[in-house]
């Protein structure tokens, strides 16, 4: 039984990660309708920011986080307004491949300026575990989740309490009634972008912490598509319960299944969940079933 509470508790630790770069995701899709396919590299240039400025300019980890914030907040509002403004009106399918499109230019310019080697985050969090009793938490994890709650409950506050929340909720509603009370919708979505953008590098850097990074660090961006697909593309608090969910299954899968077929299904038991929820439930737990009428 230990054990298990072990799994289930890392898991969860792991899922509030993957929680919080998943609220970026809905925080974008909400407001722009919009699904950022490039979540996984915007997560790694951040990460690297971090890691650059802590290790090249000597600066404390307030300093590079905060720096990396602020980059994160410009990449997105310059993305929004550069290269996906010029395709409001035109088909999904043609902005889904921009971002991806994009997502690829990103690690290519992380490949020419970081090379592919593999870095390690230097200490940045105290190395003492949480001993629950029950179960130890890592230091890294322990650390990566309480980021990963504040991060969070600064998010949740402000889409759901501050003017500019509002806002975001109004053109998540309807854009022309949110246009027509005066809300800058185009201001609006680039919002949505630079939020999106700092959801994710915080992940960036946690996961950073954690396991190191490399230019292809962002494939985690797909498992956090499964855990928007899960929760619900347009549900803040599916995609917090689907990182947590996904996070514990991968735990249980990487424990038990793996030892049977030697590894790797760890890896792929989020997509395996992906494809079983879009089969049973297209919308996700709590996503919001639309019908179209053709």
């Amino acid at each position: 039984m230990d054990i298990i509470l072990q799994i289930i508790v890392s898991g969860l630790a792991t899922g509030g990660v993957y929680g919080l770069i998943a609220l970026g995701l809905v925080l974008i899709y909400k407001a722009t309708s919009v699904l950022n396919l490039a979540m996984g590299e915007f997560m790694t240039i951040g990460a690297f920011i971090c890691l650059t400025v802590l290790t090249q300019f000597h600066a404390p980890f307030y300093v590079a986080f905060l720096f990396t914030l602020l980059f994160a907040f410009v990449l997105g509002v310059v993305v929004e307004r550069v290269i996906l403004r010029p395709l409001i009106g035109k088909p999904i399918i043609s902005v889904i491949m921009v971002t991806i499109g994009l997502g690829v230019v990103l690690r290519g310019l992380m490949y020419m300026i970081w090379t592919p080697v593999y870095r390690n985050f230097p200490d940045i969090f105290p190395p003492k575990p949480l001993n629950l009793g029950f179960a130890i938490v890592p230091s890294g994890l322990l650390w990566g989740f309480i980021f990963a709650v504040i991060g969070t409950l600064i998010f949740l506050s402000i889409f759901k309490f501050s003017r500019t929340g509002v806002a975001m909720r109004a053109t998540a509603n309807d854009q022309q009634a949110a246009q027509s009370m005066g809300i800058n919708v185009r201001w609006v979505f680039a919002l949505a972008w630079s939020f999106g953008a700092m959801a994710s590098v915080i992940g960036g850097i946690v996961i950073g912490n954690l396991s190191g990074i490399s230019v292809y660090m962002g494939d985690i961006g797909l498992r956090v598509l499964a855990v928007i697909i899960l929760g619900g593309l347009d549900s803040i608090g599916g995609a917090i319960l689907g990182g947590f969910i996904i996070g514990v299954l991968e735990n249980l899968a990487g424990f038990y299944i793996d030892p049977l077929v030697g590894g790797g299904i760890k890896n792929v038991a989020p997509f395996f969940i992906l494809v079983f929820i879009l089969v049973i439930r297209p919308h996700g737990l709590f996503g919001k079933k639309t019908i179209e009428r053709v």
